[in-house]
């Protein structure tokens, strides 16, 4: 495994002339990645954006993997775990999962890194502490505490992973999602035939409002994750 920023100590102190941050690097970097995705970032594309010089970057984040580490902490600075001494244990765990799904639509490049580097950083550490708290206050404990977030987790992640590419995809065709879908409903017309089950489903979701599809199907799995959760501590 590479090593983290969060592992290894700085080696330099930054020069007192040096007028570039560490922060201005990451919002730049962070924009970047939103508009052009991560094939769109590198360091001297970075550096001409900011109008400085690639040493300049350099006194503060020595290599892109460094950056993809600060930018992944940055947007989970974005996502809130309630307490769930004021929302409750479920509805907290509800508004942490359309949360975290907010941050995903925001930068739908972060699925592509989130897993491949360790999550380290202060805001991941904040996240993963309040988040025990919240599924304490369920009754889980041990492993199960950890199992019980982390499935909420990944079934956030997985479900919005896929939804990013698809508008990331529209978004490249210069199509509207209305427009793609509707386009995806045209060809499933054409090739489903006589079969019953398939004219049914597409009957149901033709003319449907794209993005409330998305946050209805988003929020039947959660709150089933939530429902199966809630059974097993009934056990």
């Amino acid at each position: 495994m590479k090593e983290s920023i969060w592992t290894r100590r700085r080696a330099a102190a930054v020069p007192a002339r040096e007028t570039l941050s560490r922060q201005q690097i990451v919002r730049a970097a962070i924009a970047t990645l939103d508009e052009e995705g991560l094939a769109g970032l590198s360091m001297r594309k970075l550096a001409a954006k900011l109008g400085a010089g690639a040493t300049s970057l350099y006194w503060h984040v020595q290599t892109k993997d460094d950056l993809i580490d600060l930018v992944i902490d940055e947007i989970y600075g974005e996502v809130d775990v309630p307490d769930p001494d004021l929302a409750g244990w479920r509805n907290g765990a509800l508004l942490f999962g359309h949360s975290l799904r907010a941050a995903v639509l925001r930068h739908p490049w972060l699925p592509e890194v989130i897993y491949t580097r360790p999550s380290l950083g202060p805001n991941a550490m904040s996240i993963g502490s309040r988040g025990v708290v919240l599924f304490r206050a369920a009754g889980f404990t041990g492993g199960d505490l950890d199992h019980a977030m982390g499935t909420v987790m990944s079934y956030v992640l997985g479900s919005v992973s896929a939804e990013a590419a698809v508008r990331t995809e529209a978004r490249k065709t210069g199509r509207s999602i209305e427009e793609w879908a509707g386009e995806v409903l045209e060809q499933a017309e054409g090739v489903i035939g006589d079969n019953r089950e398939m004219q049914e489903s597409v009957r149901r979701w033709t003319g449907r409002d794209v993005n409330a599809v998305y946050n209805e199907s988003f929020s039947f799995g959660l709150e089933t994750i939530l429902d199966g959760l809630e059974a097993r501590l009934k056990k």
